[in-house]
């Protein structure tokens, strides 16, 4: 059984890509139903909605340890304690799924993964032709969610102004963005925390956007000589050190 997990969690076979995919789709719907409830009242049958998520979060969580040579690196990754405070809000039917939303760290991990990465390299022409603005999209989305959900979770409660989460979201791009309309403001120290957090991060984030859509297209082909990684498509020789390329093109698209 842990070996089979093993493969199926760090293996390269078509079932274990198949199963991280699965992996990847599971979050997206969770993501999905936090956003979701926030428009809702609470019931009886989102608790148990929220039990059954949690379950199902805990079991991989075990597994995932389970099938890892060295468990205890497990918790070295942010993602992991993310998964436990995730795992505890979704169990506890008096905190609603409350800090949930920390299991797009797990998601974002997924993604950044080398089985996952190469993967798409092999199999994706866009995803070979466009790596660092997928990447740079990835993280900016994951930033502007978790944003949200802190501005969601802690101002929802006490400040009138944030019903739900496109609330929440519209004051986290406006502050991300430096817009600034002044239409919604967050209350207390915290909430002034938050917008500092969100306006030097985001900005960080967005500028590495928009530098990456901006900069000449690139290649990813080794160097057989110096290893440089990145050169022009239509690259002949190695900028670095003149050894002479023999990059392949993908045909015409």
């Amino acid at each position: 059984m842990r070996e089979r997990l093993r493969q199926l969690y760090f293996g390269q076979s078509q079932a274990a890509h198949r199963f991280r995919f699965g992996l990847l789709i599971f979050d997206a719907i969770t993501v999905v139903f936090i956003i979701a409830t926030s428009f809702v009242q609470r019931s009886a049958m989102i608790e148990y909605i929220d039990i059954t998520v949690g379950l199902i979060v805990l079991a991989d969580f075990v597994a995932r340890l389970y099938a890892h040579e060295r468990p205890w690196r497990e918790f070295t990754h942010i993602s992991t304690w993310a998964d436990i405070v995730a795992i505890f809000s979704f169990l506890a039917p008096l905190a609603g799924e409350g800090l949930a939303f920390l299991r797009i760290l797990r998601t974002l991990r997924l993604l950044h993964t080398y089985q996952m990465i190469s993967r798409l390299r092999r199999e994706s022409v866009f995803f070979r032709r466009n790596e660092e603005a997928v990447v740079a999209v990835v993280n900016l989305s994951v930033f502007l969610f978790i944003m949200t959900s802190v501005v969601y979770e802690t101002q929802h409660w006490r400040n009138p102004e944030i019903a739900n989460y496109v609330d929440a979201l519209y004051f986290t791009v406006t502050a991300l963005t430096t817009t600034g309309f002044g239409d919604i403001t967050l209350e207390g120290s915290i909430g002034r925390l938050v917008a500092v957090v969100i306006m030097i991060f985001g900005v960080t984030l967005f500028l590495r956007l928009l530098q990456t859509l901006l900069r000449p297209h690139k290649v990813r082909f080794p160097c057989p000589s110096c290893g440089l990684q990145r050169h022009e498509a239509d690259a002949i020789h190695c900028k670095a050190c003149g050894e002479q390329l023999t990059i392949p093109d993908e045909g015409r698209y």
